[in-house]
C-alpha cells in the first residue's frame, strides 16, 4: 500500500487524558471527556489527535510504564469508550494516533514477571546482567529518572537497565522475538483503525554492544551508548517493511540530542524509516540540555534551532513544529511573559504556526495556561520532579529549590484543562485527580470563547489562515535579522505569494525592522495581536504577519 503523506497538511492536537476533561467524575481524565470535546478540537482547525498513553499501567510516570499493550485502561473508560473516540474522530474527518511506547515497559508487565523468573521465551526479552566483582554496577550509566540506570532484581538475582523509571525495565530489541511482539502491537491497533504512531524515545532502543561505559558525557552518562545505536536504522527499517509500508499511517520519533544531519538519517523522504521527528532544540533557548539546568532565555537560540531544522530539511523532510508537551514546562512562563500573557502567548503562535511543517498543539497552550506555583514539593507528581528535587542543589535551602521546581517541572504542563470558573475549572465534577492551577478563574476556555480578541480565538484564525495560504504548505524559508535579540523576523516565499512574519519577544517597545524587498506598502497586514499598529514601532510582544500576492 502507498503510503500517502496525508499529515503534511494537518495540524494536530496532544491530549495528555488524565488531565484534559473528566467524562464520568471519577476525577481522573477519560476518553468520555475527550468524546464531550471533539467538536471543541475541530473547531480550532485541528485535524489530528495524538494520545499520551491510555493503555492500563500502575502509573509509575503517568503511564508510560505501559502494563498491557493491547488494551485501553479502565480509568480511561476501556476499550469500550476508545472504539466511540476513534470512530468520533474519523467521523469528523479527524485522525488518531497513539502513543507507542517499547523502549520499556512497567515492571508489572507479565513479560517481565516472567522474565524475572527466567521462563521461555521471555528469559531475554530484558536486559539483564549479572553484579561485577564487589556488588559493582554492570556500567556507569544514568537513568534519566532516577539516578544511575540499574537495579537489583532479589527473584532473578541479576541487574535489569533501566532508562528512565526504577519500574521501567528497559527491553532488549536486540532479541528478534521483542520486535516480533512490537509488529504485533503495531498491527493491532491499525487494524482496528488507528492512524499511527508517536514513538517513545524511539532512538534508544538499540544499545552498544556490550554495554560499555560512557566516559566524557556529563549528564545522563550512557547517552551516547545507548542513543542512535549500531542497529537502530536496522529495526526501524524491519517495522517499517514488515508492517507499516502496509498501511497508510503515519510515525512521528522523539528524538532526544537529534540534530539535523542525524535526523535525516531517520526521516529523509527517500530512504527514512519515520515520517517525522520531534526535535528538541526548539526547547533549549532558556536551559542546558535539559529544563533543570535553566538557564536566562536567549531568543537567538530559539532563532537558530527554528532556522536550522526548516533550513537543512528542506525538500528533503518534512518538519514536526511544536512549542508546549506533557515533557516541558508551559511556552509562556519559558519564553514569553506572564505579565503580557495574552501578547505574547499571540507572538509564541505565530512563531511556529507559519513555518514548514505540521504544528502540533498541546492542550490548555490554545488558552495560555501558565506554569503551576505549588506551596510545597510534595504536591508534586512526576517522578522525575520528584527526583531533582530531592537530589539537586542540596546545599540550597527548601525553598530555594522549590522555586527551581517551579520553572523546570513538566508537571506544570499536567495541571487540569481550565474549562471554565467554577469549582475545579470545569474540568470534573469529583476531586480532581490532581492540583488545579489556582489561576483558573482567569484563564479559561469559556471565558476566551465569549471574547473574540481571546488567545483562543487568535489561535483558531492563525490556524484557519495557515491553512489556506499555499505559501506556507510550498514557500521557500528565510530568516532575517538572526543577530536581533528581540525579534524574530522570517518570510516564506512562493512564485506567486511572499509572507512576512514578525515576532517581538521584549517586554518594551522597540523599533520595527522590515528586510529589504519587503515594501509593507503593497502587503496585506492579514493577521495581528495589536489592532493599532504602528509604522515604526512594535509594541510589547506585539506580532504581525504580511501578504503579498
Amino acid at each position: 500500500m502507498e503510503r500517502k503523506r496525508w499529515y503534511k497538511d494537518m495540524v494536530f492536537y496532544q491530549i495528555w487524558p488524565r488531565s484534559f476533561k473528566d467524562g464520568d467524575g471519577d476525577g481522573m481524565g477519560d476518553l468520555w471527556g475527550v468524546l464531550e470535546k471533539l467538536d471543541y478540537i475541530k473547531s480550532l482547525g485541528c485535524d489530528g489527535i495524538w494520545f499520551s498513553p491510555i493503555y492500563p499501567s500502575p502509573g509509575a510516570d503517568c503511564g508510560y510504564d505501559i502494563a498491557d499493550y493491547m488494551d485501553i485502561a479502565p480509568e480511561f473508560g476501556g476499550m469500550e469508550a476508545f472504539r466511540k473516540v476513534l470512530d468520533g474522530v474519523h467521523a469528523r474527518g479527524m485522525k488518531l494516533l497513539m502513543d507507542l511506547v517499547v523502549n520499556h515497559t512497567s515492571d508489572e508487565h507479565e513479560w517481565f514477571q516472567k522474565s524475572r523468573q527466567r521462563i521461555d521465551p521471555y528469559t531475554d526479552y530484558y536486559i539483564w546482567r549479572p553484579a561485577k566483582p564487589n556488588g559493582k554496577l554492570p556500567n556507569n550509566w544514568d537513568s534519566n529518572f532516577e539516578g544511575k540506570a540499574w537495579t537489583w532484581d532479589e527473584v532473578r538475582g541479576e541487574y535489569y537497565l533501566h532508562l528512565f523509571a526504577v519500574k521501567q525495565p528497559d527491553l532488549n530489541m536486540d532479541n528478534p522475538l521483542v520486535r516480533e511482539e512490537v509488529k504485533k502491537i503495531l498491527r493491532f491497533w491499525l487494524d482496528m483503525g488507528v492512524d499511527g504512531f508517536r514513538e517513545d524515545v524511539i532512538t534508544y532502543i538499540s544499545k552498544a554492544e556490550g554495554l560499555p561505559n560512557d566516559r566524557i558525557f556529563p549528564i545522563y552518562k550512557g547517552m551516547r551508548k545507548y542513543n542512535h545505536g549500531p542497529h537502530i536504522h536496522e529495526y526501524l527499517a524491519e517495522f517499517k517493511r514488515d508492517v507499516l509500508d502496509h498501511y497508510d499511517c503515519f510515525t512521528l520519533a522523539e528524538a532526544p540530542l537529534v540534530w539535523p544531519k542525524r535526523a535525516l538519517k531517520y526521516i529523509d523522504e527517500k530512504d527514512g524509516q519515520i515520517d517525522m521527528m520531534i526535535q528538541f532544540q526548539c526547547q533549549t533557548a532558556d536551559c542546558l540540555f535539559t529544563d533543570y539546568l535553566p538557564t536566562k532565555f536567549h531568543l537567538r537560540k530559539m532563532k537558530k534551532a527554528f532556522s536550522d531544522w526548516q533550513y537543512k530539511l528542506d525538500g528533503r523532510a518534512w518538519n514536526m513544529l511544536y512549542l508546549e508537551n506533557h515533557d516541558h514546562p508551559r511556552i509562556i512562563s519559558r519564553y514569553g511573559s506572564e505579565q503580557y500573557r495574552e501578547e505574547s502567548g499571540k507572538s509564541l503562535a505565530v512563531s511556529y504556526l507559519f513555518q514548514q511543517g505540521t504544528p502540533f498543539l498541546y492542550q490548555g497552550q490554545e488558552i495560555g495556561m501558565i506554569n503551576w506555583r505549588p506551596e510545597s514539593a510534595d504536591m508534586y507528581e512526576d517522578v522525575q520532579t520528584r527526583y531533582n528535587y530531592e537530589h539537586s542543589n542540596l546545599k540550597k535551602s527548601p525553598e530555594v529549590r522549590l522555586r527551581k521546581m517551579w520553572r523546570s517541572s513538566r508537571d506544570s504542563a499536567r495541571t487540569p484543562v481550565q474549562w471554565d470558573d467554577s469549582e475545579n475549572a470545569g474540568f470534573t465534577t469529583g476531586k480532581p485527580w490532581f492540583h488545579v492551577n489556582e489561576n483558573y478563574r482567569e484563564i479559561n476556555v469559556a471565558a476566551q470563547e465569549r471574547d473574540p480578541d481571546s488567545l483562543l480565538n487568535f489561535y483558531r484564525s492563525a490556524i484557519a489562515l495557515r491553512k489556506s495560504l499555499d505559501v506556507v504548505r510550498h514557500g521557500s524559508y528565510r530568516e532575517h535579522f538572526h543577530s536581533s535579540k528581540k525579534l524574530y523576523v522570517y518570510s516564506r516565499s512562493t512564485d506567486r505569494q511572499k509572507l512576512l512574519v514578525i515576532c517581538s519577544f521584549t517586554d518594551r517597545e522597540t523599533k520595527m525592522k522590515v528586510p529589504s524587498g519587503f515594501d509593507l506598502a503593497n502587503a496585506k497586514l492579514i493577521l495581528q495581536n495589536c489592532k493599532d499598529a504602528d509604522s515604526s514601532t512594535l509594541k510589547p510582544y506585539e506580532t504581525r504577519v504580511y501578504l503579498w500576492e
